[in-house]
């Protein structure tokens, strides 16, 4: 995600819907309204303009990680090579994806680009964007996919469906279904966000209630118990073999797992994002809400439970500025840039220019992941008693 300055800075531009940052680097890829099926990355530090790329319809989403970046139509997608903006691939005619879902695999090593295989069941292709085939494909739900995500490293998926009760864990590459978690009762819920923790031992979802659910992946013993027997493993045995006894729809859903910790936000009905991050060497829940809010919350890792609201971030008004002020990123990206130009012309340079042939400097690629834990570029987390 962008600092939190330079989001209430494109606030100043309210036709930009896209917005994507590889990782803490200056490269941006930001899509308006005006031009929806316009690409334009920017080195937003400087200012500048990289390239810019039209495709053939709207864009509805753009992903990226150190080696590839991923555009999505609604009925097709576009592979590019980050370094230099090539063309690699284009996935033709597939199935009707009107939200632009899908998710790409920060691990440069394996990056796995995930997307509906159907509109109207919720199965999952795994594609690999290194080697550019088909990886597998997953049938992870009776009805079409709301939500699907990565862990960091890439090697668990977890995918909701438009029911919004079930949300399952697979392994990759393999398919195979790893957790099943239930969200809750209600048959129709929107999820909107998944999220895996950096350690990929929690997973957080969030929707259009009130509620930002967060499930623990548990590791068991050989014997297919947990190391550490607690009152809800005893119970959840008892459950299992009662279960036996039970329809098969009833026993599957009381041999799911609930909720580790929640959140309870003070209004329903809005979209939003959640993410688990460490920050000042700590695990929070981040909740991004559509009223413009942030809220970052404690998580207790070992007893979960209620999750404790640490700080809020809210949208201050717009301060005008003066001559000399610095230009906004958000005015930068206002600037009207020259025509589409082909992917075979552009490159990065360090000077944030567009150069025939060069590429994104290495030092923007560093290996490792990326945490959450530099409060003077992400979320400005200031309270001294944490």
């Amino acid at each position: 995600s962008l600092p939190f300055f330079d989001l209430l800075a494109l606030t100043e531009s309210p036709d930009v819907y896209i917005v994507e940052r590889l990782f803490s680097s200056s490269l941006v890829v930001v899509v308006s309204q005006a031009m929806p099926r316009r690409m334009n990355v920017y080195h937003f530090k400087k200012g500048t303009e990289i390239c810019n790329y039209s495709y053939s319809n709207t864009i509805l989403a753009v992903r990226l990680n150190r080696q590839r970046l991923v555009v999505c139509l609604e009925e097709s997608i576009y592979i590019h090579n980050i370094k230099d903006m090539k063309l690699l691939k284009t996935l033709l005619n597939t199935p009707p994806n009107p939200s632009g879902l899908c998710a790409l695999s920060i691990n440069h090593s394996n990056s796995y680009l995930a997307y509906p295989g159907s509109a109207t069941i919720g199965e999952i292709i795994v594609y690999d964007a290194n080697n550019l085939n088909t990886v597998t494909m997953i049938p992870a739900h009776d009805s079409p996919l709301a939500a699907i995500t990565f862990n960091a490293s890439g090697t668990k998926l977890a995918s909701a469906s438009e029911r919004g009760t079930v949300i399952r864990v697979f392994s990759i590459p393999e398919g195979l279904r790893l957790f099943e978690f239930r969200r809750g009762m209600k048959r129709y819920v929107n999820i909107s966000s998944l999220s895996f923790s950096p350690d990929a031992q929690f997973l957080c979802a969030s929707s259009n209630t009130e509620t930002v659910h967060i499930f623990k992946l548990e590791q068991h013993g050989p014997s297919g118990e947990e190391e550490t027997p607690t009152w809800s493993a005893y119970v959840g045995k008892m459950f299992t073999a009662a279960s036996s006894y039970l329809p098969s729809q009833v026993s599957g859903m009381m041999s799911q797992d609930r909720a580790f910790a929640t959140v309870r936000l003070h209004t329903a009905g809005q979209k939003n994002v959640c993410t688990l991050a460490t920050i000042q060497k700590l695990p929070r829940l981040l909740v991004a809400s559509s009223d413009e809010q942030l809220f970052i919350y404690n998580i207790d890792p070992q007893d979960g439970g209620e999750c404790t609201l640490v700080q809020t971030h809210r949208e201050e008004a717009a301060v005008s500025e003066g001559p000399g002020a610095p230009q906004s990123y958000a005015a930068t990206a206002a600037i009207p840039t020259s025509a589409p130009v082909s992917a075979t012309l552009t490159g990065y340079s360090e000077d944030g220019g567009v150069s025939r042939g060069e590429v994104i400097p290495e030092h923007e690629f560093a290996a490792g992941p990326v945490c959450l834990d530099d409060e003077t570029e992400f979320p400005p987390v200031s309270i001294p008693n944490l």
